[in-house]
């Protein structure tokens, strides 16, 4: 009976530590496969992938975001800016009363 590995699934941090030392060229493939316990042929690609995503990472901001992205950020700052606009606005009625009194 063959026993069924489990995929593993590696974070960014790991990704980028393993190709920025492929990137070195200072080991061969194999020294990196044994020391990251990480295939050859996975290092390749997630090099291979950095090094094609490398001309856009100095694009301008909106083009790192995904398309969407940026309303995510914006819309909950758009909706306290408003909230405190209210508040001030509460606030400066609030002292006008006081100083009339």
């Amino acid at each position: 009976m063959l026993l069924k590995r489990k995929r593993r699934v590696h974070d960014t941090a790991f990704k980028a530590k393993v190709v920025l030392e492929a990137l070195k060229e200072q080991k061969t493939l194999a020294q990196l496969s044994s020391e990251f316990g990480v295939g050859a042929n996975q290092i390749s690609q997630w090099k291979n992938e950095a090094v094609k995503q490398l001309p856009t990472l100095f694009g301008a901001k909106s083009a790192v975001l995904a398309p969407g992205r940026e309303e995510e950020i914006t819309s909950p700052l758009y909706q306290q800016i408003g909230e405190l606009q209210v508040e001030n606005n509460f606030l400066k009625k609030k002292l006008k009363q006081s100083k009339t009194h």
